[in-house]
């Protein structure tokens, strides 16, 4: 089975072209390929599949194998993947997701891919549909307490639940710690996302993220848009500003009249493999 890992802005994903035969149990895939001392290694496994009413589709996969509703820095992947390996020419793309239709815009240098736009939509505020066990909406430095420390929540949906807490250096707290602890916490039905940002300047923001079913992560792209629709939100930045995560930097916009968010940045191929199927151990359909 031959597949593609790519990264963006760190976010690493193995990609597999699905037009053809594919695995079945694709979660349990997820969790073989994606272990970094006995499989590839990467946060979790992309399905590249057809749409019937956008121009591809997408499934992803956590590393511990539960499926999640979409990835920003994947969808950017997933648009260098099927515009450098010949299933489209068009710049412009639909992709679907279990988090609704995404467009991308493929910035193209020399032949290849070097960056991609996505519209990540209109953030979701409302603590039903994020989702959040809180009846007051919307949730806007809602104060959490663990352990000793007393911590302001933010929340916000990109097409999955994130948790937004700002802080003064984050350097000083044991994010792994606090990460898992919100990710899995009674206040969120679906278990979330949880974003720590550093506020450098109004334009400029700081960001490490504790994925849902993945720990954390150099990156994540719905993660970034959740972090500066929180930070505006907070009056703590501006609509237009840099992320900076531990894979790399992040444009985010948040756009007034449209109410949409825009992403851009990188998409790079890391390596091509093979996959024996002996190390599956599963059904193909």
């Amino acid at each position: 089975m031959r597949f593609t890992k790519m990264q963006g802005a760190g976010n690493d994903y193995i990609y597999l072209n699905g037009f053809n035969r594919l695995p079945s149990h694709l979660n349990e895939l997820s969790q073989k390929m994606s272990d970094r001392h006995f499989g590839v290694g990467s946060d979790g496994l992309v399905v590249i599949l057809p749409s019937e009413n956008c121009d591809f589709r997408m499934r992803m996969f956590n590393s511990d194998g539960t499926e999640a509703e979409m990835c920003g820095n994947a969808s950017r992947c997933v648009g260098k993947y099927v515009y450098e390996n010949g299933l489209t020419s068009k710049t412009e793309l639909t992709l679907e997701t279990l988090a609704g239709v995404k467009h991308l815009k493929l910035h193209i240098h020399e032949g290849k891919v070097h960056q991609v736009s996505v519209d990540m939509g209109e953030p979701i505020l409302s603590a039903q549909e994020i989702p959040v066990n809180i009846s007051n909406s919307p949730i806007v430095a809602y104060p959490m307490a663990i352990e000793d420390n007393l911590f302001e929540i933010t929340c916000v949906s990109m097409g999955n639940p994130h948790a937004v807490i700002f802080l003064d250096d984050l350097d000083r707290y044991d994010l792994h710690h606090i990460g898992a602890i919100v990710e899995n916490h009674e206040l969120f039905p679906r278990r979330t996302n949880v974003e720590f940002v550093e506020i450098l300047s109004p334009e400029h923001l700081k960001m490490r993220v504790w994925e849902r079913g993945a720990g954390e992560t150099l990156a994540c792209g719905t993660g970034a848009c959740a972090s500066l629709v929180a930070a505006v939100l907070n009056k703590k930045a501006n609509r237009r500003a840099t992320l900076h995560l531990l894979g790399g930097d992040l444009q985010i916009e948040w756009e007034e009249k449209s109410n949409r968010v825009y992403m851009t940045g990188g998409a790079v191929t890391v390596f091509e493999g093979e996959w024996p199927d002996d190390k599956t151990n599963i059904l193909w359909y």
